[in-house]
């Protein structure tokens, strides 16, 4: 399913990902769920984080893993990561060591710069958010 948004403001911008945060757990209970960001500096990548993390870990105090890589967030009845990986140098070395597998496998992960992933596992949710303007948005969600 594709969906386009265009967003005027932060609010709007996490309303978009609280919305794919609620859709998802109607139309993939029980899964595990993998979301992909794209978007330049700027774009409200961690705004949308922060609406997707309202839903899945509420009250999760959200900011960008840009130094820490991933932000744990467990005050859902699964747990939430958060990664930011655009200061990994080397993509495969940078997540082993971040032990990225076991991530993978024992809760929801939503990726910052997810360009920068060698890979995407089957079933990955596409976002890419691109700044149209000084306060406009568009929003494209592929899942």
């Amino acid at each position: 399913m594709k969906k386009i948004i265009e967003s005027f403001s932060p609010e709007m911008t996490e309303a978009a990902g609280q919305d794919l945060a609620k859709a998802l757990l109607e139309e993939r209970s029980g899964e595990l769920f993998f979301v992909c960001l794209t978007g330049d500096l700027g774009a409200g990548k961690t705004a949308f984080v922060r609406g997707f993390s309202s839903v899945l870990s509420p009250g999760s105090r959200v900011k960008s893993p840009t130094y820490t890589v991933v932000n744990e967030y467990l005050r859902g009845p699964v747990p939430l990561y958060h990664f930011d990986l655009y200061r990994l140098e080397d993509s495969d070395d940078g997540l082993d060591s971040i032990g990225f597998d076991h991530y993978l496998e024992s809760g929801h992960c939503i990726l910052e710069w997810s360009e920068f992933l060698p890979f995407r596992p089957e079933g990955a949710v596409e976002v890419r958010i691109t700044k149209r303007g000084e306060d406009c948005r568009l929003i494209e969600i592929d899942y």
